[in-house]
């Protein structure tokens, strides 16, 4: 069959994107699902900082390749062996499949399987295959989803079912920005009632984290940009104190106001500044974790004495350290309920072919999360 996509044949490239056009919407042959895997008809997919770092060559993958990862949408067929699922579901894609038999897999840990790691990293299913093709060449799936389309095959293990009744662009929002952030806030941090967290970086995945505190009870919850826009939502969103991460004295005023730092500090912006100061604000034995995928080359110092004499713990969180199968159902409930409002994480919605555009409000900081919604659109 054909799908409609948006194709990335160069990389990097560099902004603004409605001038140089990174992505060109495309009409490939999509492959019927083959074992254990699934077709989804797509309902809205958001444009997130990965999708980005992909074209800006900060996170090098093999072009060409059909971008998107945070997408929701409707089971229209299932492969071989796929019992679960059925025509008419409602699924949300994780953009880590997991095996299920791997080592991390095996202890209760699937976003570090090796077998989908190693399949998002050549841009396959987890199957090894491609589905996508133009013109018999392949084209390569970006983390197992490839949600910038109109349709897409991906593995079961690639796919969350979840009520029906909730809103595509919003429900795109949990299968990256709320796994990632709320699932650290969760499943790396364990935040207590009562703690203290700190976020740096108030992207989508940043203010997912926010609300990822506020749920789990957190006292304070300090919220750090270089954005004065972002301050002001995220304290509509629950932070209790907002501070310029610009400010010389930033480090000092926060650990004023926390009495000596926070629990947690969360960096989620994917740069070595940001980490720095998280590390800095965080409290003797606290924790800081870092969530910001940051360009490979870069790299972090931190006094190593204080890992000791202050007993701190530094810890990498992907996925959200999360099991999507779990972890989806359960925060999906919490949105429900109104615990957990993601729907004021979405800026805008429009189509695919204003997606170029829409990579360039997101490189400016102009949207929190921007939905490429194909049932409106």
């Amino acid at each position: 069959m054909k799908t409609r996509a948006a194709v990335l044949r160069r990389s990097p490239v560099a902004p603004p994107f409605a001038v140089s056009r990174p992505l060109t919407i495309e009409e490939l042959e999509l492959a019927p699902p083959g074992r254990d895997e699934i077709l989804v008809r797509i309902g809205a997919a958001g444009l997130c900082h990965s999708d980005l770092s992909v074209i800006n060559g900060d996170r090098p993958r093999p072009v060409p390749m059909a971008l998107g990862h945070e997408a929701a949408g409707t089971v229209e067929a299932v492969g071989p062996d796929v019992h679960d699922l059925t025509p008419g579901d409602h699924v949300v894609m994780s953009f880590m499949p997991s095996c299920g038999h791997c080592l991390p897999c095996a202890e209760g840990r699937p976003a570090l399987c090796i077998p989908g790691a190693d399949a998002n990293g050549k841009g396959t299913l987890l199957s090894g295959e491609r589905r996508l093709s133009c013109e018999e060449v392949p084209i390569h799936h970006h983390l197992g989803v490839s949600g910038f389309a109109t349709h897409a095959v991906v593995s079961r293990h690639s796919a969350i079912r979840i009520d029906r009744d909730i809103p595509f662009a919003h429900a795109a929002l949990f299968g990256c920005a709320v796994l990632t952030g709320v699932g650290a806030v969760v499943n790396t941090c364990h935040v207590q009632p009562g703690q203290t967290v700190a976020v740096v970086g108030l992207g989508g995945v940043g203010l997912a984290t926010v609300l990822g505190a506020v749920a789990a009870g957190a006292e304070r919850v300090v919220a750090v940009d270089l954005a004065p826009d972002k301050l002001e939502i995220a304290r509509s969103l629950g932070a209790t104190d907002v501070f310029r991460a610009s400010d010389p004295d930033v480090v000092e005023q926060i650990r004023e106001a926390t009495k000596g730092g926070v629990d947690h500090a969360l960096e989620m912006a994917g740069a070595v500044k940001a980490f720095d100061l998280a590390y800095r604000i965080t409290r003797r034995g606290g924790t800081t974790v870092t969530a910001g995928l940051a360009n490979p080359s870069s790299q972090f110092a931190i006094p190593a004495v204080s890992l000791v004499a202050e007993e701190r713990r530094v810890l990498g969180s992907y996925l959200g350290s999360c099991v999507p199968s779990r972890d989806i159902p359960r925060f999906v409930g919490l949105f429900r309920r109104g615990k957990l409002p993601v729907d004021r994480l979405l800026s805008s919605t429009g189509p695919l072919e204003g997606i170029n555009e829409a990579f360039d409000r997101l490189h400016a900081g102009e949207v929190i999360r921007h939905v490429i919604d194909f049932e409106a659109h």
